[in-house]
């Protein structure tokens, strides 16, 4: 088993704890389908429990850190070097729809170094687990990428657009050029559990325009501690930074990278 720092314990006890209600919560979406309301209004508030939940848990176990957070946005902290990274229900299309594909998602930064991240899936009880330089594990099991690297044998995932989604423009040239090199595509929708699948090797690549911060910082690391590569295709060294995030195994991920150059145009 492997051991984990105070942070990382932290972490994990607070998304284990707001699990418990989003667990529950999600026992109750099978009855709100019916309803005449629908689940939305449900969801939020499930959303928002969870978020207050993580915030308690972080804020009282480290009150100088500052926290970046998917519902009401960022938390000053004293210390203004730390900064907790969180989205309490990533998969929020899942859960509205009772499709038992979800997940909390934490991850410690300072400054753009990720330190460690948890991406926890309450449904499949499955904990997967980075600190830099430590390693990823799931459920303290070690795990790393895939070795793949023929991309016809590959399954890549991503994000598919909706609506009026910006990422639409460059997608269909994107996925078609993809399509005809990999074994399978597949979007799951939910991002931070699409890096840990990457980072086990269950997927081989990922690829999706306009995360947000609390989408990947813990699935980031995660993938990186399991020997994979992570960056934007748009060029810089920030994964923050808006734009297309890709992912992978390193034979997947370049040669992921280069089909995707190939049908995206440069902005600006």
């Amino acid at each position: 088993m492997p051991r984990r720092s105070a942070n990382l314990e932290i972490m994990v006890r607070a998304a284990i704890r707001a699990a418990r209600t989003l667990v529950r919560d999600f026992g109750e979406v099978e009855q709100l389908q019916v309803s005449v309301k629908g689940p939305g209004d449900f969801v939020s508030a499930a959303d928002r429990r969870a978020e207050r939940i993580l915030y308690e848990e972080l804020r009282r176990a480290r009150p100088r850190w500052g926290l970046l957070m998917e519902e009401s946005g960022r938390h000053a902290g004293e210390d203004g070097e730390f900064l907790w990274v969180v989205d309490p229900l990533d998969g929020t299309t899942n859960f509205l729809h009772g499709l038992p594909h979800w997940a909390i998602s934490i991850a410690l930064v300072r400054g753009r170094e990720i330190l460690a991240g948890v991406v926890f899936d309450p449904v499949k009880n499955e904990m997967f687990t980075a600190e830099k330089g430590g390693g990823a594990f799931l459920n303290d099991r070690r795990i790393r990428v895939s070795a793949r690297r023929d991309m016809g044998t590959a399954l890549v995932a991503c994000g598919l657009p909706v609506r009026d989604w910006e990422g639409r423009r460059h997608f269909t040239a994107q996925m078609n050029r993809v399509a005809d090199e990999v074994a399978g595509i597949r979007r799951m929708g939910t991002a931070s559990l699409d890096l840990a699948y990457v980072a086990a090797g269950r997927q081989d690549g990922f690829w999706e325009f306009g995360l947000k911060p609390w989408d990947m910082a813990a699935g980031i690391l995660l993938v990186r501690e399991a020997g994979g590569l992570v960056g934007r295709l748009e060029g810089d060294e920030d994964p923050f930074a808006r734009g297309t995030l890709v992912a992978g195994n390193p034979w997947v991920y370049a040669r992921l990278r280069t089909i995707l150059e190939e049908v995206t145009p440069r902005e600006g």
